[in-house]
């Protein structure tokens, strides 16, 4: 839990505190001394009177009461200081800098584990162990630089990474991105990423909270919660983006099921982050860039204006735009021709505007009245103006600045020149702007933003299944693969429309089931993981004697238990499965299937519960949505039966959760409908 002692304490120790400032607990005495902080403060070090101008208490037993501890001393000393704080000055909040623990041994996680049990009697904050410290406006507990000027309305920024903080802000504050709180976590031995988070979300006050939340993530711990908290922010009119760094694998996990090999942690927070709300990133400039476009009014629409004096960064933005699903529209009616005449010979209106090299601040800010005012088709512009040097930008950037106080339409400033107008660009962010020096940066940046959708959760819902069969079928079922029969009745129970068949043992019962079924059939072994890599699978088979020739060889093959006989169907081949995912829970994935979802890989997922807006999401985010549309005068797939297929098993999984692997491979796909052919459900209780 987050306490008063820690956000705004009156009174703050450094144990371990240096007079050299090139040590963590010298440097973070000054950064506090530096930010004019208003309470008491105290050191102690064993070796000194005085350390930076302060009384320093040799021994920490002589100590006065103290709100929050600042420690900086080896591993091994701080479980008895920690003791002592706790239990005779009554300390509620550390901050711990030393290394030396989880991260380091078991010897070094037990000393961890003593320390979280020491502070979690007293109901006090812990923040690290190995880690380089917070800011609040209340004191620049944080021994690195930079110290960025706090701003309530700039963002919060929570770190799992020490170093990397430090990183993203160098990289945000010279394009003029503000902080308000920044929460280096380390090994989060008490509190981590979520838990901030949580608190920002509890105590949130939308007239004084910042809503831009910034996350460096390395491991989420309580999935759950992120994606609870994160939400409620965003529902609130916050905006949060995240990069969970870790993403590689090095090799595909052990699966048996198809789903479970495309299944992996990563997928699971692509799922967690589109559920919430969260606009993933992959770095540091793309956190900054994504922050960045926060920091501007929203986008209502996806049409972009790009103005520019440069041909060149026009045509790169418009690529980057367009390629993350943007628009780029023509311009053309009797405005535009009124502009062009405003603009210099050889200038352009028709998107990108080019009003060419030789273009005037007067100019620039005729263009955006007209983007603004007359381009009802225009949703925000795109202002690219930087200098080969000749002249000074003060009255361009001026004009710029002016415009976007007053523009109804966001305007994004792409102002590249920043050494060669390093003063005209500085003078720009003093004024409260964000900068984007790279274009494509913006345009990749802009595109993410508007394509993250609202937090989608929601509860579970079971009132359409037969929840009763469901459970049945569990609960008298044994761990591992079930029954054909036993995934059949679960398929029925949860509405999923599938093929007829019959599993058989001897060869005239599949001739029996043959014939009722109707020919041609398929017959498929019942045992083999991977039946087509065996020979379990013949299509087409057209009369009784090959019902009986097939019937003898299949029976043979390794682990075949029985055969599976079902009419022969045509369609489109689909995949719905599910995985579970330790910490996250079921992840349900769809695509293509048969072999092309091996090959292609082409699948989106989320995690339960599904709702119809996710799942309808989840459908049209595969690149081959296309051929589920229809195309080349192709007949396509009926979409809504598709969808309610992946709901249906995303309620399966609700009542079931002892289902560890599940595959529908393949479903097969018409206009009219949507049937499935081939599952396998594994359970673990």
């Amino acid at each position: 839990m987050i306490t008063k002692e820690l956000i705004n304490p009156n009174s703050i120790v450094v144990i371990g505190a240096s007079n050299d400032i090139e040590k963590p607990g010298g440097k973070i005495l000054k950064n506090i001394i530096d930010g004019q902080f208003t309470g008491k403060l105290y050191v102690s070090n064993p070796k000194e009177d005085e350390v930076q101008g302060i009384k320093s208490y040799r021994n920490t037993a002589d100590l006065p009461h103290v709100d929050l501890a600042i420690i900086a001393i080896a591993a091994k000393y701080i479980p008895d200081t920690v003791a002592l704080l706790t239990q005779q000055k009554e300390t509620k909040a550390f901050i711990i800098l030393s290394a030396g623990f989880s991260e380091e041994s078991h010897e070094g996680k037990l000393l961890e584990d003593k320390v979280v049990e020491l502070i979690n009697k007293v109901n006090g904050s812990l923040i690290g162990p190995n880690c380089v410290g917070i800011l609040t406006p209340a004191h620049h507990s944080i021994f690195t630089l930079p110290i960025p000027k706090l701003d309530a309305m700039g963002c919060d920024f929570i770190s799992g990474s020490g170093a990397t903080a430090c990183f993203i802000m160098e990289a945000g504050i010279p394009k003029g991105l503000t902080f308000a709180n920044v929460f280096s976590v380390g090994n989060s031995a008490q509190m981590g990423v979520e838990e901030i988070l949580q608190y920002m979300d509890e105590t949130f006050d939308p007239a004084t909270s910042s809503k831009i939340k910034l996350l460096y993530i390395e491991n989420i711990s309580k999935p759950e919660m992120l994606m609870k908290h994160a939400a409620s922010l965003i529902k609130k009119g916050c905006k949060i983006a995240a990069v969970k760094a870790g993403s590689s694998e090095a090799g595909s996990r052990a699966a048996s099921s198809h789903t479970g090999a495309l299944a992996s942690s990563d997928v699971s927070v692509d799922a967690l982050f589109r559920k919430a709300g969260i606009v993933r990133c992959y770095g540091r400039e793309d956190l900054i860039s994504v922050a960045s476009v926060f920091t501007y009014p929203e986008l209502k629409g996806k049409n972009i204006a790009i103005i520019t004096h440069a041909g060149g960064p026009a045509v790169m933005l418009t690529d980057a735009l367009s390629k993350g699903g943007m628009n780029i529209p023509h311009i053309e009616n009797a405005k535009a021709e009124e502009l062009l005449t405003k603009l210099f010979p050889g200038s352009s209106v028709a998107n990108p505007v080019d009003f060419l090299a030789t273009g005037t601040a007067e100019q620039l800010g005729t263009i955006i009245d007209y983007v603004d005012n007359e381009f009802d088709e225009i949703d925000g512009m795109v202002v690219i103006f930087g200098t080969p040097g000749l002249f000074k930008l003060f009255d361009v950037y001026k004009v710029l600045d002016e415009k976007m106080k007053k523009a109804k339409k966001p305007i994004y400033p792409v102002l590249p020149s920043i050494l060669t107008a390093k003063e005209e660009v500085e003078d720009f962010i003093s004024k409260g702007r964000v900068n984007f020096p790279d274009e494509v940066t913006l345009g990749t940046a802009l595109s993410k933003v508007y394509h993250t959708n609202k937090p989608l959760l929601m509860k579970a819902c079971t009132s359409h299944v037969d929840e009763g069969l469901i459970r049945a079928i569990i609960d008298t079922s044994e761990n591992g693969y079930l029954s054909p029969e036993a995934v059949q009745g679960l398929l029925d129970a949860a509405g999923v429309p599938r093929a007829g068949e019959a599993v058989v043992t001897d060869k005239l019962k599949a001739v029996a089931a043959a014939t009722k079924l109707g020919f041609p059939v398929v017959m498929k072994v019942v045992g083999p993981v991977h039946k087509s890599d065996v020979g379990g699978v013949v299509l087409n088979v057209r009369d009784i004697t090959s019902v009986e020739k097939e019937f003898e060889r299949m029976i043979q093959i390794k682990d075949t238990t029985a055969i599976l006989i079902q009419p022969m169907l045509s369609g489109t081949e689909l995949f719905v499965g599910a995985n579970f995912e330790d910490k996250f829970g079921h992840l349900v994935m769809c695509g293509m299937g048969g072999i092309f979802i091996e090959v292609l890989k082409d699948v989106s997922a989320g995690l339960v519960p599904i709702g119809k807006v996710e799942a309808t999401q989840m459908v049209r985010n595969l690149k081959s949505y296309k051929i589920i549309q229809g195309v080349r005068g192709q007949d396509g797939i009926n979409e809504e039966m598709f969808i309610e297929v992946i709901l249906a098993v995303s309620t399966l999984l609700s009542v079931a959760p002892e289902i560890k692997e599940m595959d529908i491979n393949p479903l097969l796909g018409k206009k009219d409908k949507v049937v499935a052919v081939d599952a396998r459900i594994r359970i673990e209780k």
